[in-house]
């Protein structure tokens, strides 16, 4: 091999080298980036939960998006889950939802998020103050404009619900 077609093949391979290392660090301020807008949307969605606004309530949800929620069987699409919110609002005017702890993790990509999160859910039954904890998990997807819609969600009850500033109960029995 002359010693251009050496100098070539070195400079191609430095280039390779920086490419991956640039990649590589941008992808991880990337991650951190996505994590904040990701829990920047949730919380955008909590306040559209805690001001009993379906349209807001469901502003990040993917058209196709399907809903889990203990007790009742999955609903799929957005205007699905617009409906429920609705229903739930009438269902549970004091309904409020208070964040406890929450994390995401986002995929080597950049396309996909996971959205990990415990929440305090109040509500009024009977005339008795309610609580209880609950889990919330979503599945975020960068959409082709850049921004980031839910394409599926989880909500799951970790304890029975109980009187507010009662003792829990240990898990559900």
């Amino acid at each position: 091999m002359s010693e251009r077609l050496k100098w070539l093949a070195a400079a191609a391979a430095s280039c390779v080298l920086a490419w991956v290392a640039y990649t590589t660090a941008s992808a991880a301020g990337s991650k951190a980036e996505i994590a904040r807008t990701i829990k920047s949307d949730v919380a955008e969605l909590i306040a559209g939960l805690n001001a009993h606004d379906p349209d807001r309530a469901t502003r990040f949800d993917a058209p196709d998006m399907v809903s889990m929620e203990s007790g009742r069987p999955p609903s799929v699409g957005k205007d699905a889950d617009r409906r429920g919110m609705t229903q739930a609002f009438q269902y549970a005017p004091s309904w409020h939802v208070g964040l406890v702890e929450e994390t995401v993790d986002v995929s080597d990509s950049g396309d996909m998020a996971v959205y990990r999160s415990t929440y305090n859910q109040d509500f009024v039954n009977d005339g008795t103050p309610m609580t209880e904890k609950v889990n919330f998990l979503a599945g975020f997807l960068r959409q082709a404009d850049g921004s980031w819609k839910i394409g599926w969600q989880v909500v799951c009850a970790q304890e029975r619900p109980h009187k507010k500033g009662a003792e829990k109960q240990g898990g559900l029995k």
